[in-house]
């Protein structure tokens, strides 16, 4: 996590920067550092309640979801030959989920509901949610 907005457009500038075989270590060597970490946490601190880069208090559970949500719509965003067509059926329909939730819960539900129930052909405007 970062500690802020401004770090995190920071790295992100710093990093895109990055020779691709750096970019690509740096990447896994996060990922193997997140996995240590969650590996040794015992059962009961999964409850614990942790502040996102977006100031959502959630439990620790939450964390896992997280990070596959970052890494597989970045991965799209990156534009190199990953879709949303190539990522798992399974974290799509999760993916829809967390993301029609946020929408309905910011605004424009009935928006959301008349496009999603086929009620309307024109898909609302719903702005960022990441």
């Amino acid at each position: 996590m970062y500690s802020g907005p401004r770090q995190r457009a920071e790295e992100i500038e710093a990093a895109a920067l990055l020779p691709a075989a750096e970019l690509r270590a740096l990447v896994h060597g996060s990922a193997r550092s997140l996995t240590e970490d969650m590996d040794a946490l015992p059962d009961d601190a999964w409850r614990n309640l942790v502040v996102t880069a977006q100031g959502r208090t959630v439990s620790a559970a939450e964390i896992p979801w997280m990070r596959a949500r970052e890494v597989c719509v970045h991965a799209v965003d990156l534009d190199h030959g990953v879709g949303f067509a190539d990522l798992p059926e399974d974290f799509n329909a999760a993916l829809v989920a967390d993301a029609t939730a946020k929408h309905a819960a910011k605004a424009n539900a009935a928006g959301l509901a008349a496009w999603l129930t086929g009620r309307t052909a024109q898909a609302p405007d719903l702005g960022p949610w990441l």
